[in-house]
């Protein structure tokens, strides 16, 4: 109960559950929506989804703060590749948050000359950005894992070096498939903050690519995505040691 109260203390924590009840919410209208007599069902987790959806907004508000000080601490990364990674996809996160910002002052009637379409375009496409060099940065740590690992075998299997009897060349292809699965599935389960992290971003950068017309999902699919992802989120919340680190 501790460990609860903490984590909604958090804004952070309180945008997590919210964002999993918005999606919840989408995926749940999703799979009514073709049933007879739901109509009524659909329509309060229609306008629940809504709400939830308005309510995040109060929470994300400063998070052009966080990501201008996530920018800042990027810079200093050790690592080239994860360095210019981190601090485009950050620097691409403040000019979303910007144009969210500036979505949410239309919303709520502050500002009624803005056009809404064309920053609802944007933010989608500086998000599109932010996550698609997260991707870079988690299929970068992968590929670095994975080498460790084959690295690491290759040297218990250095003393059996020999062919075994009846090897077939045209097996080939199969056991290096098989051999890169396995490898990428032993990277992912050493390194938990690296899973969590590639779940997240590959299930968030699903509802970009639809709004940008990329790749046409349905709602379905993207809140399932998003549910998937706030879970994630929700763990890297509640367990700091789960968040993936710079080095």
């Amino acid at each position: 109960m501790d460990a609860f109260t903490r984590f909604t203390n958090q804004t952070q924590g309180r945008d997590r559950l919210f964002r999993a009840s918005q999606y919840t919410c989408m995926l749940l209208r999703y799979l009514l929506e073709p049933k007879a007599g739901k109509e009524k069902v659909v329509m309060k987790l229609k306008k629940l989804e809504s709400s939830v959806s308005t309510g995040r907004k109060w929470f994300r508000l400063g998070n052009v703060v966080h990501a201008v000080q996530a920018t800042q601490q990027s810079i200093h990364a050790t690592d080239l590749v994860p360095r210019v990674c981190l601090t485009l996809a950050n620097v691409n996160r403040v000019i979303y948050f910007i144009c969210d910002t500036i979505l949410w002052v239309r919303s709520v009637g502050l500002a009624s000359g803005i056009n809404k379409e064309k920053w609802r375009m944007w933010a989608a496409r500086h998000y599109y950005y932010s996550l698609l060099l997260s991707l870079a940065r988690d299929l970068y740590e992968i590929s670095l894992q994975m080498e460790k690992i084959a690295h690491n075998r290759a040297k218990r299997e250095k003393s059996l070096s020999q062919d075994p009897l009846g090897y077939n060349v045209a097996d080939e292809e199969t056991e290096w498939l098989q051999s890169f699965l396995l490898l990428l599935f032993r990277s992912l389960k050493k390194h938990p903050p690296l899973f969590l992290d590639t779940v997240k971003n590959f299930c968030d950068i699903l509802n970009p690519l639809d709004q940008l017309g990329i790749y046409k999902s349905n709602p379905g699919l993207i809140g399932l995505g998003g549910l998937v992802s706030s879970i994630a989120g929700i763990i890297i919340v509640a367990y700091p040691q789960m968040r993936l680190k710079m080095h």
